[in-house]
């Protein structure tokens, strides 16, 4: 009976020599498995690991994909990885790192947990959007993890949002942008908005003006199942949408900005079961006592 070769993905941050260097150690302690990663990435990882089973991605599936990076690589790495159903398991080198389950410290227990398939997968709500013209027709379609966010093209003018939910018209919003978010974006651009933190578990849709002026402009949690639209008007001839801040379309008035979560979740490794909360005051190192001193005894 032959065995079937197991299949890993090795993704990392094209410029951060300890993701190379994390990535190599990680491959040379995975003997009899199978690599894909980045195209960019297979030649030099090749001469790194000598004699590995490596090749690029390229819509191929893989039972895992470790990720060596911040969670820009990680979002990245969803591009490939969400329609395939491939889950992902972050080591963060990066900053906040919100979406990276591992720190650097962890990396010696992270073979065997792979080979012995000791983790655990999470679904995170994912967001699609379809830009169409006024007939209907679609122009361009992609999805976010994080947040689908309209913005202005020119720096000097505000948009005219008019923002619907549900095929009901909310509010028309002179404003620098609006934000349709994930809870796994709440932590995002989203909060650099003014947004709430949610927990990921929460199925929800976020909604944030930007620096909107009107007297109603606060951030809105809405059901799983809304349907967002946003349309240009005014005298602003374009803005831009961006989905995770790597896809772009630019839209022009008269055309239809919607957004709904999707059917497909992107799916998340966890070799352990760390609270949210954990994760949120270590991440923002918040002072749970507060910025008070200690009373005095």
């Amino acid at each position: 009976m032959t065995v079937e070769t197991r299949t890993v993905a090795v993704l990392l941050h094209p410029e951060r020599p300890e993701a190379l260097e994390a990535a190599t150690a990680f491959m040379s302690q995975m003997p009899g498995f199978r690599f894909l990663s980045f195209s960019d990435d297979v030649e030099r990882l090749r001469e790194l690991v000598p004699g590995a089973d490596l090749e690029s991605i390229d819509g191929k599936p893989a039972e895992l994909a470790v990720v060596f990076g911040g969670d820009g690589t990680l979002l990245r790495a969803a591009e490939w990885a969400q329609p395939l159903d491939v889950p992902l398991l972050g080591v963060n080198l990066g900053h906040v790192g919100f979406l990276a389950e591992l720190e650097t410290s962890d990396l010696t227990s992270l073979p065997q947990a792979v080979i012995d398939g000791r983790y655990e997968t999470e679904q995170r709500l994912v967001l699609r959007v379809d830009v169409a013209n006024a007939s209907g027709k679609i122009l361009w379609s992609s999805f976010a993890v994080n947040e689908v966010s309209l913005e202005k093209l020119m720096r000097e003018k505000m948009l005219n949002v008019l923002v619907h939910v549900d095929a009901h018209p909310l509010s028309r919003w002179g404003c620098d942008g609006v934000l349709v978010a994930t809870p796994t974006g709440s932590t995002a651009y989203a909060f650099s908005g003014g947004g709430p933190v949610v927990w990921p578990e929460v199925q929800a849709i976020l909604l944030v003006p930007l620096s909107a002026h009107a007297l109603f402009n606060r951030p809105m949690v809405l059901s799983p199942d809304s349907h967002v639209s946003l349309e240009l008007g005014g005298p602003v001839p374009q803005g831009i949408i961006w989905c995770d801040g790597r896809r772009s379309f630019e839209v022009e008035p008269g055309q239809r900005v919607a957004v709904r979560a999707s059917g497909h979740p992107l799916r998340l490794a966890r070799l352990s079961e760390q609270h949210f909360t954990t994760r949120l005051v270590r991440k923002f190192k918040l002072p749970i006592d507060g910025w008070r001193r200690p009373p005095r005894r």
